[in-house]
């Protein structure tokens, strides 16, 4: 009987027993199946997740390279700034936490303010306006407290948003003594030009990502810029690091040293600016080369600007008018006539061109001189710049060979600096020429250069000879050239050139003080629709030394105001400024029989 009463209670035990077992092997079963679930059929998201966690990358930033004169001279460096930033969500959530936890305070229920969105709202809004920090936020910042208020609270759910770039080390200090929800301060660098707008125009300038934009600083962005370090490392829950999964190192941007000097550069943009302001020119620009190395010395322009604040920097301003803008040439390009006649052999150094009557018509149209000079000497022809003496010598000439020569000394393509912007100037001498196109060719018409365009024709002469393309990187040592020309034909030119300083000449009022220097001005009109103008551009290009040329310098002013015009009244004083004090710096030692100028009755030294 006893036993039978027994079968039941072990038969309930046995099933729960069975109950419990499937019970706690489901449950394993479905941590196993999870677990396989996302360590094999979906283990992206769950590595994901603990990556959040753990994983942290930490960036190694570089400075942007410098770049210096060729003597050292900082001309573009980094300073450190920084950026303030919110985070508009992060700034919300902190309001609504203070508003709540200012109600729990009052024995409000939290719950039901926090579901009615309304009323929440209405006292976020208070309780932001009331806090002092945020207009002292705008007031540091100097922006309208409106525009601080609607990048912050307009939109809640973005998550980020600048307040203001690039501010100073002690701003960004007061900011965060303010200790304001949702605001960051981010570390940068801004760029900073210590010579202005004395070298504006070859350094250039860089956006406010510190991208370059302009002149050396485009042209050399990735040598510049370096490459940001980015260490990737596991965390744990303490923070400390427990694992490298990968690790870049960064590389160094590099510095640039550039082939110019700035005591030269400063001289020169003094007298550009100097002669623009004086004749009411629209613009003025200037180079100096060495004419042994192919190196720019100096390139500069009027008008400039500030690269460190560019309010006031309009576009005309920011043009690098040395390589940008097109002239035709005028008389500057004489001495070419004169050095085609040379090396062709259809004149000789002691040749004598008869000039009379003053004029002539070639092709049917008129070529005259100023006055008639009779019999010149190719020296009288550049000093007195008779477009009769170089017309005739051109004529002497075969078309095609005369034209090559134009383009082998460099007009119609590039000067070689790579400048951005650079023009390769207008001349087509593949094209059919006429006589009188030939004649005008010969006195600077019918081809447009840019002012590094004639400083590299000048360089050749300065050089014996010799073509290099121009550079504005320092060199180490003298690049190869190409020998356009024999070194005694150049010579002998350079030699005539001489004469325009002299009494008569086209520039005999302008006199480099302690040097003998060769020159050849130009003046010439500016083209407009349906034929030529009432502007002009003056122009004065030359050598310096003339007894061992070492300096080629070109100036020209573009449309100077008034009844003075010409290249040797309005450029030829910024020269002899320019290429007496370059040559001191460069410890050229003088001429012995050149004697400083003194100013008399008749400009006579």
């Amino acid at each position: 009987m006893r036993s039978r009463g027994k079968k039941p209670t072990n038969t309930l035990i046995t099933w729960r027993f069975l109950l419990v077992c499937s019970v706690v092997f489901l449950v394993f079963m479905t941590l196993v199946a999870r677990a396989a679930f996302l360590q094999v059929i979906e283990p992206d998201k769950a590595r994901s997740e603990s990556d959040k966690r753990t994983v942290r990358v930490e960036k190694q930033h570089v400075q942007r390279g410098m770049i210096f004169d060729r003597n050292g001279k900082e001309l573009a460096v980094s300073v450190p700034v920084v950026s303030v930033y919110a985070d508009p969500k992060a700034l919300h959530k902190s309001l609504i936490s203070k508003v709540l936890r200012q109600a729990r305070k009052n024995g409000e229920d939290q719950q039901a303010l926090a579901e009615n969105t309304v009323e929440l709202d209405k006292r976020i809004a208070a309780y932001y306006s009331n806090d002092i920090r945020w207009r002292e936020l705008a007031d540091v910042l100097r922006i309208e407290p409106s525009k601080i208020n609607s990048r912050l609270r307009d939109n809640p759910k973005r998550r980020f948003v600048y307040l203001k770039r690039q501010v100073t080390p002690a701003v960004a200090n007061y900011i965060g003594d303010l200790r304001l929800p949702g605001i960051h301060l981010l570390d940068e660098s801004k760029r900073y030009y210590p010579a202005g707008e004395v070298t504006a125009h070859v350094i250039g300038f860089t956006n406010i990502d510190g991208h370059g934009i302009e002149g050396i600083e485009k042209l050399y962005e990735k040598s510049l810029t370096g490459v940001e370090g980015q260490r990737t490392i596991r965390k744990d829950a303490q923070g400390r690091e427990v694992e490298v999964l990968d690790e870049r190192e960064r590389v160094e941007p590099e510095n640039i040293h550039l082939s110019i000097d700035q005591r030269i550069q400063a001289i020169a943009y003094k007298a550009v600016k100097s002669a623009v302001l004086s004749y009411k020119a629209t613009s003025g620009s200037a180079m100096v080369v060495d004419v042994k190395t192919g190196e720019v010395l100096a390139m500069v322009n009027s008008p400039s600007f500030n690269p460190n604040n560019l309010s006031d920097a309009a576009p005309h301003k920011r043009r690098n008018r040395a390589i940008t803008d097109l002239f035709e040439p005028g008389s500057t390009v004489k001495p070419l006539a004169i050095l085609a006649g040379l090396d062709y052999g259809t004149i000789q150094p002691d040749s004598i061109v008869d000039t009379s009557p003053g004029w002539m018509r070639v092709g049917g149209s008129l070529v005259q001189d100023t006055r008639n000079h009779g019999k010149m000497t190719l020296r009288e022809i550049l000093k007195y710049s008779s477009n009769m003496g170089v017309t005739k010598v051109s004529q002497e000439l075969p078309k095609d060979y005369f034209v090559s020569l134009y383009e082998k000394v460099g007009f119609g393509s590039d000067s070689g600096t790579g400048m951005v912007g650079e023009s390769s100037g207008l001349f087509y001498p593949n094209r059919r020429w006429s006589d009188h196109e030939i004649a005008a060719l010969s006195f600077g018409y019918n081809l447009a250069v840019s002012t590094a365009q004639m400083a590299r024709f000048y360089a050749m002469l300065g050089s014996g000879g010799v073509m290099r393309p121009l550079t504005v990187l320092k060199q180490e040592s003298i690049p190869e050239g190409e020998r356009v020309f024999q070194q005694k034909d150049v010579e002998a030119v350079v030699h005539m050139m001489e004469s325009v300083f002299e009494k008569g000449g086209t520039a005999q009022k302008v006199h480099v003080d302690g040097y003998r220097a060769a020159a050849k001005t130009g003046t010439s009109k500016k083209a407009a629709v349906g034929g030529y103008g009432d502007e002009y551009v003056g122009y004065i290009a030359g050598l310096a030394p003339a007894s061992n040329p070492r300096l080629a310098v070109v100036v020209m002013i573009n449309e100077p105001g008034g009844d003075v015009y010409y290249g040797g009244a309005t450029a030829g004083p910024a020269f002899a400024e320019i290429v007496s004090n370059a040559l001191r710096i460069l410890n050229v030692a003088p001429d012995k029989d050149a004697v400083a100028y003194v100013e008399g009755k008749d400009n006579d030294a």
